[in-house]
């Protein structure tokens, strides 16, 4: 590489975009490697990258600031723009020693749940008054995009003011009816607790947080959902039982009673999804939905989430969806493989029962 860092990574990004690659990882001693629809691809073409050349074009990527905090925590959030005003996520992190920097694509414009293949009935959700609403599932699943097109919805339908917090921010918004702040973490605030501790004071209808990280986060979300807001936020876990098993184990046990009473009362719902390779290319979503009801209400209050699968596998008719079931109609609709529905299943010999 030369020393002209800037170019040179603006012409992997050119890469990246040409290429629709979601994102792009760079690392000492190894050639650029990209995502496309799910499958990592090395750059074969180019060189291994040394290490000057990862250090020059962290310095790139990240201020003094952030550049402090990376070698004190070894590792760093960013967002970064190029020169088309592409914007993208990052993470830069020390491994056997080394720096390596993963980026993430944000498309530029927000699509609708229609383009994104996601169920309809998620409109409904953007539409409460109050309550605790989470996306669910593992890293890079789409949870910021579901998120961020429901916010939308919300921006443009109603008059509200919406506060995002997030670290970093991902979707810039534009306020269409509602007025929409957005926080960024160590930029607009010192932390997630901060923030939310903040929005209390600010005249916010609506809340999204971009992480719970904390007790503390979680418990200040759900009172909030509890007092008037509309929240939503999202959980790196897998499905909607383990969802609130985790919220609850969070807490101490002398806090675990109020928390489930506190849940139980304040939740709207939890959606959880997963990216599959799709046949035709690409990559297509499988969901679960669950919607509190009585009937979960009572199960959450009475620390019974074991129980929570199966009254979502018996309510399809109140909008409610199994992500067995779900897998079952992409196979029969020729969307997936079934090698890749029991790859993603978190029950093969239910979805088994299904095809």
């Amino acid at each position: 590489m030369t020393t002209n860092y800037k170019k040179e990574f603006e012409d992997l990004i050119q890469i990246v975009i040409k290429e629709s690659a979601s994102d792009l990882h760079i690392s000492e001693g190894r050639q650029p490697i990209i995502r496309v629809a799910g499958f990592l691809i090395p750059m074969s073409t180019h060189q291994p990258l040394t290490k000057e050349d990862i250090k020059g074009i962290l310095d790139e990527l990240i201020d003094d600031s952030k550049k402090a905090i990376f070698l004190e925590r070894r590792a760093v959030d960013f967002a970064y723009y190029d020169t088309n005003q592409t914007r993208f996520r990052g993470n830069a992190y020390f491994q056997l020693g080394k720096i390596s920097i993963a980026l993430r694509v944000i498309p530029k414009s927000i699509k609708s749940l229609e383009e994104l293949m996601l169920p309809a009935i998620l409109e409904n959700f953007t539409t409460k008054q109050q309550g605790f609403f989470l996306v669910v599932g593992p890293t890079g699943q789409g949870k910021s995009t579901t998120l961020t097109t429901m916010i939308d919805m919300i921006n443009e339908r109603r008059f509200e003011h919406i506060i995002t917090i997030e670290d970093p921010i991902e979707y810039v918004f534009e306020s269409k009816m509602s007025v929409i702040d957005q926080r960024e973490v160590l930029q607009d605030t010192p932390d997630f607790h901060s923030a939310l501790q903040g929005s209390f004071r600010q005249d916010m209808d609506v809340l999204m947080i971009g992480e719970m990280r904390t007790p503390e986060d979680i418990s200040a979300a759900v009172t909030a959902a509890e007092t008037g807001h509309l929240v939503f936020s999202t959980l790196h876990t897998n499905n909607a039982s383990q969802t609130i098993e985790r919220i609850i184990d969070s807490f101490g046990p002398s806090q675990q009673t109020q928390i489930r009473v506190q849940l139980a009362s304040s939740l709207l719902g939890i959606f959880s999804q997963r990216l599959i390779p799709r046949v035709s290319g690409g990559l297509i979503p499988a969901v679960e939905l669950l919607i509190n009801n009585s009937a979960v209400a009572n199960l959450i209050r009475e620390n019974r989430t074991h129980e929570i699968n199966s009254v979502i596998e018996t309510s399809a008719e109140q909008g409610m969806i199994d992500l067995n079931r779900n897998l079952a109609d992409l196979v029969r609709a020729g969307e997936i493989t079934i090698e890749n529905a029991y790859l993603y299943s978190s029950n093969s010999k239910g979805l088994e029962h299904m095809l």
